[in-house]
């Protein structure tokens, strides 16, 4: 067993003082106030060591928008249809980019990494380890199908393909293959037609009014957030809102609340750069607190780095969130919302991953000294 002794212990639910965190192989075994017997190797002690669990980006472009490289060659928008769940944020991801190292050496160790918001339908997201070597050590799981409202899928109309120019008619191609996927159930039910006579796409479809696949619902503004309830409300299904950076009134957190539509929030400290953004403020996450809604945090990366999403957290020390419920928010919490069990939390039977640092994390002054990715260093001060 190796142990780490901890001055203090933000286990992504409560913060606790002055315990052991042993691990063995990938897994934590032991998490105590007196150090076990069992010979152990401890590997950081320190008067001033504070311990978290590594940190989870919720929404991400990753390995997709790739650092030192040009712009023609970021790989987030597949520009050939407007509406195409078959594309897997996946195989567009090359883990030799270097914003993954600086994310290691942060602390943040998981990403979901999704396709862009130029189409109304853009694929699959994942969940990945950002300190894998290759796209087959990194994958986790699927995360959800990206979908995006409001302004961004209206803005490609030179993209190839069948194009909105209006946000209504954005809704009405993603009603109507709602519509179509429904029909479709319905003969299959009644014996009139088989699953093999279903195209792949109107699949996908039939698999989300299934609930197979949740919807990772890119949004900004308030009337975004109510047509996403609307949709919720007609065809019955699993959605993330991500983003809801324009929502500024207390009320629509709450609406999303009502009716079981967790958020996934941010960026924050990123530039309003559109019209769509207009009521965008650092502020409007007071609203968010108020509300009650569950969310977790985003960096959006690269619209900011990730390795700079943990800062974004005072902004709900601000507004009255404790440290530990502020952490929780790139931990537990957002591995509640993205669906993955074993991570996220300092506790026997989870994931050995975590981040050691040499003071308060809040503080300017303090960094990680030690990053341990399931079981493994991965990073040494």
């Amino acid at each position: 067993m190796k142990l780490i002794k901890s001055n203090t212990l933000y286990d992504g639910i409560a913060e606790r003082k002055n315990l052991f965190i042993g691990f063995e192989n990938d897994e934590i075994t032991f998490v105590g106030s007196n150090k076990p017997k069992d010979e152990a190797e401890v590997i950081a002690d320190g008067q001033h060591i504070c311990v978290t669990p590594a940190f989870i980006d919720s929404h991400s472009h990753i390995g997709m928008a790739r650092a030192g490289e040009p712009s023609q060659e970021e790989e987030s928008n597949e520009q050939m249809s407007s509406i195409y769940p078959l594309a897997n944020a996946l195989h567009s991801i090359y883990m030799d980019d270097p914003s993954f190292r600086e994310s290691v050496e942060s602390g943040v160790l998981y990403s979901t990494v999704l396709p862009g918001s130029g189409n109304i339908i853009s694929g699959t997201a994942v969940l990945i380890r950002n300190f894998a070597k290759d796209i087959r050590d990194a994958f986790i799981q699927d995360s959800g199908i990206k979908v995006a409202l409001g302004y961004n899928p209206r803005s490609t109309m030179e993209w190839k393909g069948h194009r909105p120019s209006t946000r209504m008619g954005a809704i009405a191609m993603l009603r109507e293959n709602f519509m179509k996927a429904k029909k479709m159930q319905r003969l299959i039910e009644a014996g009139k037609k088989s699953i093999d006579e279903v195209d792949p796409t109107t699949e996908v479809f039939m698999d989300i009014l299934s609930n197979k696949h949740r919807l990772m619902v890119h949004l900004h503004k308030e009337d975004d957030a109510m047509v996403l309830i609307q949709l919720v409300q007609e065809f019955g299904l699993k959605a993330v809102a991500n983003h809801c950076l324009d929502v500024h009134r207390e009320e629509i957190f709450a609406a999303l609340k009502a009716v079981s539509i967790p958020i996934i929030y941010g960026p924050m400290d990123a530039l309003p750069y559109k019209v769509e953004l207009k009521n965008e403020s650092w502020r409007n996450v007071e609203k968010l607190l108020g509300s009650g809604a569950k969310f977790s945090m985003m960096s959006d990366h690269p619209v900011i780095l990730q390795r700079n999403m943990f800062y974004t957290l005072r902004h709900l020390l601000h507004f009255g969130l404790s440290k530990s419920n502020a952490i929780s928010k790139i931990t537990s919490e957002a591995a509640e919302i993205i669906g993955i069990q074993g991570i996220g939390q300092i506790k026997p039977g989870f994931k050995a991953s975590f981040v050691v640092w040499n003071g308060d994390p809040f503080s300017l002054t303090s960094y990680p000294i030690l990053v341990v990715a399931e079981g493994k260093i991965v990073h040494k001060e």
